[in-house]
């Protein structure tokens, strides 16, 4: 079985985030960068389908050489190797990402692409329906569990909604993106983080396809304004909804 995973460089979400000097961009001084948590899911259930079923997984990224990093975490876990496509700027955009990583997996034998369901940095959760699109594939967004049948050809995916469980069946190959609770990624161990030194990585020049969103500009969110008491008892039922109506704008 020959899967792809997609994964990105984020920055951790404990880190105190704050703003570059060009206003456009995260300052990187003090920031420690992971694999995308939803990513590891990918992952972790990629190489579960590799021991269960033989095969080769291989991992992609678009963002700077420092990604290579997070990709060879991803080796180190189990993968066997990565494809590195150079986005130095990071202004392609969800559309632009996607085009690149659909044109380096036109023309590859796969059977499935593994993604998380998005990224934690920007949010936008876009770019595996994107793939899916350019490459006329099925997708299946949020999943938390997963069988698939090889010899059929077919996976079989849950994804909980409120009050229930949605079950898809779905002709490989296929997109499917991650939820928490897929599985427990692994924790990959020194000699297998060395190993991962040597995997081949395939590391391309920035993707023929221009920018199609640009940011113009970056800002924080406003400090947070303490709270404060209104009264007690019933007695401040009428202050609480004065303030809730006049002040917070939520009535």
């Amino acid at each position: 079985m020959k899967i792809i995973v997609i994964i990105k460089r984020v920055p951790d979400t404990e880190t105190h985030v704050k703003l570059g000097p060009d206003g456009k961009s995260i300052d990187p001084a003090g920031v420690v960068y992971v694999m995308n948590p939803y990513d590891e899911y990918a992952v972790e259930e990629a190489i579960k389908l590799k021991e269960a079923n033989g095969g080769e997984i291989t991992v992609m990224c678009v963002g700077t050489e420092d990604a290579t990093k997070e990709i060879r975490t991803a080796v180190a876990m189990g993968c066997d190797g990565g494809v590195l496509i150079k986005d130095p700027e990071g202004q392609l955009g969800p559309m632009g990402v996607a085009r690149a990583l659909a044109e380096e997996i036109k023309g590859r034998e796969y059977d499935l692409i593994l993604t998380g369901k998005k990224n934690v940095d920007d949010d936008y959760g876009q770019i595996p329906q994107l793939i899916a699109a350019y490459l006329d594939l099925p997708v299946v967004t949020a999943i938390n569990e997963l069988e698939v049948n090889v010899a059929d050809g077919k996976a079989m995916c849950n994804r909980s909604i409120e009050g229930g469980t949605e079950r898809f069946e779905v002709s490989l190959p296929a997109i499917l993106t991650a939820e928490k609770g897929l599985n427990e990624p692994r924790y990959p161990n020194l000699i297998a983080v060395r190993k991962s030194m040597k995997a081949p990585m395939d590391i391309k020049d920035p993707a023929p396809t221009q920018a199609v969103m640009k940011i113009l500009s970056m800002e924080l969110p406003p400090p947070r304004v303490g709270g404060k008491i209104v009264g007690e008892g019933v007695e401040a039922v009428g202050a609480l909804i004065t303030a809730l109506k006049d002040e917070a704008k939520a009535l």
